[in-house]
């Protein structure tokens, strides 16, 4: 092959691999098309803590709740008027530490102190003394088994459609729950106002023993 030729060649073989390489991120990003990530790996932009702002830290690409009780609202891009979720698909990456206990909140919204009065709370523990497991709707829908191990990464995942809600953790379905007519939104043997509405989303920083990571939150809207 003459000098010219491979020179054409090596050309030709470059603009391919650019090519498909255009092919590979397209089809890396569009896995899950709709989904926005709600968390941009580098800081709390668009987040906000009550009460104790230093039970929260990002670290490595991660948030890291570890302290007193807090907890961390997202408020989007204005935080006097923070986006309303009704009908969605949350995904979230989680790990959990020994003897660690947090959870997500769902349509609920800003409050300066206290446990989230409004909303349902997807519990996040695989080990802590609440013998009520990852996965659980706090109060609600009780699950005693552990579907994730500590220390080590699970995906967890929340759909709420009209008056049902769905949880999956790492692929695999665990419940459905759906709402029945005319709750009040008490919780059993105290108040609230936990029923469906709309809202945003809140992590939970439970006690100063607690410690977990989430990273790779995203959510898309359902109609």
């Amino acid at each position: 092959m003459s000098a010219p030729i491979r020179r054409r060649f090596a050309i030709a073989l470059s603009a391919c691999c650019v090519a498909v390489a255009g092919l590979a991120m397209t089809a890396a990003t569009g896995d899950e098309p709709g989904f926005v990530s709600l968390f941009d790996g580098k800081s709390l932009a668009g987040w906000k803590a009550n009460e104790h702002l230093d039970s929260w830290q990002v670290v490595d690409g991660e948030i890291v709740c570890r302290g007193d009780r807090s907890h961390l609202f997202y408020m989007g891009d204005d935080p006097s008027t923070p986006p309303e979720f009704k009908n969605f698909h949350l995904k979230a990456e989680v790990l959990t530490k020994p003897n660690a206990n947090s959870g997500i909140f769902f349509h609920t919204a800003w409050q300066n102190d206290g446990w989230p009065a409004k909303g349902y709370e997807m519990q996040v523990n695989n080990s802590q003394g609440d013998p009520v497991r990852t996965g659980s709707i706090y109060h609600f829908v009780k699950n005693f088994d552990p579907p994730a191990k500590d220390d080590v990464w699970f995906t967890q995942e929340l759909i709420v459609n009209g008056k049902a809600i769905t949880v999956i953790v790492d692929g695999r379905k665990l419940f459905e729950y759906v709402e029945p007519a005319g709750v009040t939104g008490a919780a059993p043997g105290g108040g609230g106002n936990h029923k469906l509405s709309s809202g945003t989303f809140a992590l939970q920083a439970h006690d100063p023993g607690s410690e977990v990571h989430y990273r790779n939150i995203r959510v898309k809207r359902l109609p």
